[in-house]
């Protein structure tokens, strides 16, 4: 039995809880091997000849989808509380996703760039929308000791799942254009030509395909709120009850806005190592895709062990401890990431060789870029599902959609003042260094603001 905040009570099958844990698995292959290690770094140094501008233009697309997703994110939130049932909206943006990414396979070197922003606009739009409807389930499935545990067990099944595709990609699809082989020494399937970008182009399929394959658990077996409103009235009750909930959080519910603030400073930095950090070290060191893969596949290996860590942590003492300490962790790789060249690390005060030893991350200032990002692999997955689990332990269930749609707000209200201000730094300095070094501002407010939020932010509420 799954008591609410209430404590009203209903009955929720252990098979609808991990279709619910599925969607983390089933969305995470887009963030990890599109956004992230494979087609992000692949746009900004190989379908392009000019990566400072590429990096920017990446940056750009982030920024408008960004400003989509923080416009509309609180009233379709509000709505879906309204008019009950949030797996047609999830349904609806998965088609968008699902069509999106199918196309990039056709953003070959040297085509036009604007088709394959445009679909990568569309298609982070639709799966960020899709997690406010599926976070907002999540209250209702679990008692409120419970979310933290399976909010990062879900988030830990996502970067599983983010893993096994990058291992399919580096291990059976990206050949290294110098030998023509995989990291397994088999050439790739399908005929897959890296110097048309073809190993890089067919993860948007593959995210594509994977993605329609396992959300179907949770369409079948997570059980839905009931029908409410119709749409049409539940769309002027919905834009009036989002009026009534920002109202209420300038007055009632102080600690739930002071949360919010510090997750939205906060959660633009994550965003931004997110979005830029893969585009970064590919065009400082020339990663290509197999680079890329394996230093996603370590990224990951270390975010399942820090997510299920973490579940574990945030049972026993709480959320607030989870974020804490996670956002602790990124500042500290960040500084390492930015303060990284090559021969030096730490702004030069620990000189590194040059001497590259041969294969794959042969030189001293790449082995430490993956320590950095060790990490962060880390502490990024804890730090978002803990955040997670802080709203919904501080929120009713029945209010669950509009919160979580103004929590996806705030992550992304001012992210794109994040990437943003990453183009702009970029573009007047020509160093994407100084670029990133913007992101430790962000981190480094959300977290001292983030020190004084009670916890759960419902409790001290006034």
């Amino acid at each position: 039995m799954a008591e609410t905040h209430e404590g009203t009570a209903q009955k929720v099958p252990s098979r609808g809880i991990w279709g619910w844990m599925l969607f983390d698995w089933a969305a995470q292959p887009f963030f990890t091997v599109v956004t992230t290690f494979v087609f992000g770094p692949y746009f900004v140094a190989r379908l392009t000849q000019d990566p400072v501008s590429a990096q920017a233009m990446w940056s750009n697309m982030a920024t408008v989808s960004s400003i989509v997703i923080a416009l509309l994110s609180p009233v379709l939130g509000s709505i879906a509380d309204q008019s009950g049932p949030r797996k047609p909206w999830i349904a609806f943006f998965a088609t968008i996703k699902i069509a999106s990414l199918a196309m990039l396979w056709f953003a070959a070197p040297g085509s036009a760039l604007l088709w394959p922003v445009t679909f990568m606009i569309l298609a982070s739009i639709a799966a960020e929308f899709s997690i406010v409807f599926n976070d907002s389930m999540m209250p209702r499935l679990v008692p409120a000791k419970e979310v933290g545990k399976v909010s990062n067990t879900a988030w830990g099944l996502g970067y599983l799942g983010g893993m096994i595709v990058l291992i399919l990609v580096v291990g059976f699809l990206a050949a290294d254009p110098k030998t023509g082989v995989t990291l397994l020494g088999l050439p790739p399937l399908f005929g897959l030509d890296p110097a048309l970008g073809e190993d890089a182009r067919i993860t948007g399929p593959l995210a594509a395909v994977w993605y329609f394959i396992f959300v179907l658990p949770m369409f079948l077996f997570t059980p839905d709120a009931k029908r409410g409103e119709p749409l049409k009235t539940a769309v002027v009750s919905g834009v009036q009850q989002l009026r009534h909930t920002l109202a209420e959080l300038t007055s009632r519910r102080r600690a739930v806005l002071r949360f919010l603030i510090a997750r939205m400073l906060y959660q633009d930095g994550v965003n931004g190592l997110l979005i830029l950090g893969g585009a970064f070290a590919a065009g400082m060191f020339g990663w290509a895709t197999l680079e890329m893969g394996l230093f996603g596949i370590l990224i990951n290996i270390v975010a399942i062990f820090g997510c299920l860590t973490a579940g574990r942590i945030d049972r026993l003492a709480g959320s607030k401890v989870v974020v804490v300490f996670s956002l602790i962790i990124l500042l500290i790789a960040t500084v390492g990431i930015v303060s990284t060249g090559p021969g030096y690390t730490l702004f030069g005060v620990l000189p590194l060789s040059l001497e590259d030893g041969g294969g794959l991350f042969g030189t001293a200032a790449e082995k430490v870029y993956l320590l950095f990002g060790a990490l962060i692999g880390l502490a990024f997955g804890p730090v978002q599902a803990s955040s997670r689990s802080y709203l919904a332990r501080s929120v009713p269930p029945e209010e669950a959609g509009r919160y979580f749609g103004i929590y996806a707000l705030s992550g992304r209200a001012t992210s794109f003042m994040a990437t943003l201000s990453f183009s702009v730094v970029t573009y007047a300095s020509g160093s994407a260094r100084l670029g990133m070094a913007v992101l430790i501002v962000f981190l480094m407010v959300g977290f001292l603001m983030l020190l004084k939020t009670p916890y759960p932010a419902r409790d001290l509420a006034r």
